[in-house]
């Protein structure tokens, strides 16, 4: 087992003078990815709303109000429309969710078996993301051809203890560890403007680097306040405190896939292309992340044209 780096560590890594930090950033991205080529990922809501769960940043929450209008799950043929649509565009993962604090056994989660099976056999990777599920559910996925399952820490323990009291930190890092025992990637990140402090995101990079081993792909979400949540006032991130996360868990973790997730548009092209400089090398393209805007998928292969750069799988 790794000895993971000490909070102590990833300050001083986070706190280096700007030049320094940008410039060790790119040695360690471009030692280990091609920095030209950004992975394309699409994200599905296969079922929105009435979530039992208080998470203070989400508009899904019943304990809330606001105006998204639940939706049951969707039929697989709609979902499989999305994801030939997403292939086309040039997405290599199709990311599939469902609210609520775990998927129901018996149809529920036959159905998304199904769902996660069509999607693998037309060559994309799935990647679902169903809350809490233990062992058996993780196995049964792996085998239907799930490739990945996204978990998110959001923040740091004291953090996340202040935003969510239906569930606890043990149960997400418990979910963490029955879909690494399934021998699924994991992908497990979290969000940025929650009301946390610097120190509250270095403990949160603390937690990532303490998974054994660590996580295969790190999202990196930007809160959209959502009217009708608690957080719904929060001010936004400047860019640059974005850019300096980025840049310090490209160093800690040098063969995870770092992706700007929700809230990427808000960055402007200009920071998005000092994030990809600094290791960001995955997105979430397409109109819609489940309940908040995201980006047009011809507006990012026009920004990756701009700077010289393109989508997996495709040159130019």
């Amino acid at each position: 087992m790794k000895q993971a780096p000490t909070p102590g560590t990833i300050q001083a890594i986070h706190d280096q003078p700007f030049p320094d930090l940008v410039r060790r950033a790119m040695e360690c991205h471009h030692q280990h990815w091609n920095p030209r080529e950004i992975q394309f990922c699409v994200l599905d809501a296969l079922r929105t709303g009435n979530c039992s769960e208080d998470c203070a940043y989400c508009a899904q929450s019943a304990h809330h109000t606001t105006e998204l209008k639940p939706n049951p799950l969707k039929e697989e043929a709609s979902v499989l429309a999305g994801a030939l649509q997403a292939k086309a565009a040039g997405a290599t993962r199709y990311c599939m969710a469902t609210s609520g604090r775990a998927l129901r056994e018996g149809p529920d989660f036959e159905h998304v078996l199904g769902i996660v099976r069509a999607v693998s056999d037309l060559g994309m990777e799935p990647c679902v993301s169903l809350g809490l599920i233990n062992s058996a559910q993780a196995r049964r996925l792996k085998a239907a051809g799930c490739a990945i399952y996204n978990h998110n820490l959001d923040s740091s323990r004291l953090v996340y203890e202040r935003i969510v009291s239906t569930h606890t930190f043990d149960e997400r890092l418990a979910t963490i560890r029955a879909v690494r025992d399934a021998g699924l990637q994991v992908c497990c990140g979290g969000i940025l403007g929650l009301g946390e402090s610097v120190n509250d995101r270095i403990h949160f990079l603390h937690e990532l680097a303490s998974l054994d081993p660590v996580p295969d792909a790190i999202p990196i979400n930007i809160l959209v306040p959502i009217p009708g949540t608690p957080l719904e006032g929060m001010p936004p991130v400047p860019p640059l405190e974005v850019i300096r996360v980025i840049a310090t868990t490209r160093i800690l973790f040098p063969t995870s896939r770092i992706r700007l997730a929700a809230g990427r548009s808000s960055l402007g092209p200009e920071a998005q292309a000092l994030a990809f400089l600094c290791g960001a090398n995955s997105i979430f393209t397409g109109e819609k992340l489940l309940t908040t805007p995201g980006s047009e998928v011809d507006s990012d292969q026009a920004l990756l044209r701009n700077l010289g750069m393109h989508s997996e799988g495709r040159v130019g």
